[in-house]
């Protein structure tokens, strides 16, 4: 008796294969807010780049948190784009922030992910200035020790290390772009440190270096020329200012130890 055996294929669509690794990569110690791809949730919604992933607050035309994985195979050599533009991934008819609706208002379009951050490709860096991936920063933060922290950062990858950062802003001052960009009172970065290897959840311990950083959206707060160290708090602190749960991928355990402290290296 002859026997016929079906083979059954399935074949998933490129994009939502890119999704599913972009998120293993990005968020593998944990999505903070619990932000879904669903229009139901319009101020915690969940939007995955290869880049980066971001929660996206639609009244509020600014990510909530984005997330990304920096080691050394996302640094190469090619040029800042410039290239800030609105995202056309927004669902419709959901308001698209534009390069120019933060004009004249005394705020830089500031980068969460870093632009370079993302110096492989052209299109990699490019990604880095959708205006998803920006926030209203005051001009001292945006370009003293926040950029000082992003420098020192890259610093690290080069010394071997890998990390898994998250960043955002919390709190507002106000609007842009006829209210629809919210100002927040302040920024944020929580920043997780381990040597280039593999199995990276599994090497977050007790001793695991974090830093985190809060500092204020305001010039008058803030100096070009601060000491980013100066602004270090303990994980915790975002957690209470913002609510976001980081690092949910990891045990109780290891969490509460290395949420509590504050880096001092």
């Amino acid at each position: 008796m002859k026997r016929y055996f079906l083979l059954l294929i399935v074949a998933f669509p490129l994009d939502a294969q890119i999704d599913s690794a972009s998120l293993r990569r990005h968020l593998l110690l944990g999505n903070p807010s619990n932000a879904a791809q669903s229009i139901s949730t319009p101020t915690n919604y969940l939007m995955i780049k290869s880049q980066y992933v971001l929660s996206y607050h639609r009244f509020y035309g600014t990510a909530n948190w984005v997330a990304w994985h920096l080691d050394s195979t996302w640094l190469g050599e090619v040029r800042r784009k410039n290239d800030f533009r609105a995202d056309s991934s927004l669902p419709e008819p959901w308001y698209r922030v534009q390069h120019f609706s933060y004009r004249r208002s005394g705020y830089d379009r500031g980068h969460l992910c870093p632009s370079a951050d993302r110096t492989v490709t052209q299109y990699d860096n490019s990604m880095t200035f959708l205006m998803t991936n920006m926030i209203p920063q005051a001009p001292d933060n945006n370009q003293g020790p926040w950029a000082a922290l992003e420098n020192y950062c890259r610093e690290l990858v080069k010394r071997h290390k890998e990390l898994y950062i998250y960043s955002g802003g919390y709190g507002s001052q106000g609007f842009l772009d006829s209210g629809r960009v919210n100002i927040p009172e302040a920024t944020w970065k929580v920043i997780v440190v381990l040597d280039a290897g593999e199995n990276d959840l599994l090497r977050v311990t007790a001793s695991t270096r974090t830093i985190a950083v809060e500092m204020p959206n305001d010039n008058s707060r803030i100096g070009k020329y601060d000491d980013w160290r100066s602004f270090r708090v303990s994980i915790d602190r975002i957690e209470t200012m913002t609510g976001f749960d980081f690092l949910s991928a990891v045990p109780d355990s290891v969490q509460i130890l290395v949420e509590r402290n504050t880096d001092n290296r």
